[in-house]
């Protein structure tokens, strides 16, 4: 996991993390923190596993950790954080050793993680079930209020 270690200390990486905790300093609902990040990869690679995808546990962390690193510039420009998460995932993908392959295929899955019916490759599956199914909403207070369950009686633990 050296180079998933190498993320977590990157500049660029730190930087965008610490704007996301700025802009959801108020929020009431979930957080886009990397405690978020660290339950949607566990969560993800536990489903690769479950399926037998053969995924690199590496590039399931290395999405994850960088799938909603640009979130804060959807607060202050309305922008796609998706889209801006996988611009800011790029450069830190290369300079942290991930190979031309392993970044154009974390991308893809950062960029399509809000769309359930976009999805093409086995990483972008996982990554947007682990994404959905790493919220802890069982015990949220908001949960009334949440988007998620607006057409749902209950919350669920599933992993």
């Amino acid at each position: 996991m050296e180079r998933v270690n190498k993320i977590l200390s990157h500049p660029k990486y730190l930087e965008n993390l610490e704007k996301n905790l700025k802009a959801e300093k108020e929020r009431q609902f979930c957080r886009h923190n990397l405690q978020h990040f660290l339950d949607v990869a566990r969560v993800a690679y536990i489903i690769s596993l479950e399926r037998e995808l053969n995924l690199k546990k590496e590039v399931v962390y290395a999405a994850a950790l960088l799938h909603d690193i640009g979130r804060w510039k959807q607060y202050q420009e309305g922008l796609d954080h998706a889209i801006v998460s996988a611009e800011l995932a790029k450069e830190i993908l290369y300079e942290t050793g991930f190979k031309e392959d392993e970044v154009a295929m974390i991308l893809q899955a950062i960029q399509k993680h809000r769309r359930g019916k976009d999805l093409i490759s086995a990483l972008d599956k996982v990554l947007y079930e682990g994404d959905k199914l790493s919220r802890p909403c069982i015990e949220c207070s908001q949960i009334n209020e949440c988007n998620r369950f607006i057409h749902q009686d209950k919350a669920e633990i599933k992993y």
